[in-house]
């Protein structure tokens, strides 16, 4: 259901963040981040002047390729815009993320390696998000992978109380997970 009808108002900023996953025929996932900035009016940019409506103040990109472990193995990024030239030159800086792996701890290892100087504000704000679209790229593979040499002792899944629907006292978690569903 969208949202209700808003009242008159005139549009002054977009921001796009999206993602994609692929699978490569090496064994390997790629999961591309893409951020764009874009102003609802003309305005004046320290760095490159007169900036008109509809043109991008930042466009940049983030490809992070794994492994099925969800280990960083390489990592690329793309500053087609942004407000000064000298932001480009920060690009290979996110090659720390390189043997980095995407899970519990994720973000704060980022901001410790990318945080401040060390990076650039919004390519940083994309890996956040872009954890999440690594699972969602890889699950059915780790999926399949755990079914087919199932851990010994049941792992607790990681979704499990990740949100309100996976409450590990909910009706989800007590078909799906009754190992580790409670009443509480």
């Amino acid at each position: 259901m969208p949202l209700p009808e808003a009242k008159s108002r005139k549009p002054r900023h977009t921001r796009e963040i999206s993602f994609q996953g692929f699978e490569r025929d090496d064994g390997l996932w790629d999961i591309e981040g893409h951020i764009t900035d874009i102003k609802g009016n003309d305005f004046v940019n320290f760095g490159r002047g007169l900036v008109p409506a509809g043109t991008p103040i930042h466009d940049m990109w983030i490809r992070v390729t794994v492994n099925l472990d969800r280990e960083v193995v390489e990592v690329v990024t793309s500053i087609d815009s942004a407000p000064y030239d000298i932001c480009e030159t920060i690009e290979p800086a996110f090659k720390a993320l390189e043997g980095v792996t995407v899970g519990p701890g994720w973000t704060r290892k980022v901001k410790e390696l990318l945080g401040g100087r060390n990076g650039c504000t919004h390519v940083v704000e994309i890996l956040g998000p872009l954890a999440t679209a690594v699972v969602q790229t890889l699950y059915p593979a780790m999926r399949a992978r755990e079914e087919a040499s199932p851990p010994a002792v049941p792992q607790r899944p990681f979704q499990l109380d990740g949100c309100h629907a996976l409450a590990s006292n909910g009706e989800v978690a007590k078909v799906r997970w009754p190992d580790f569903y409670t009443e509480d």
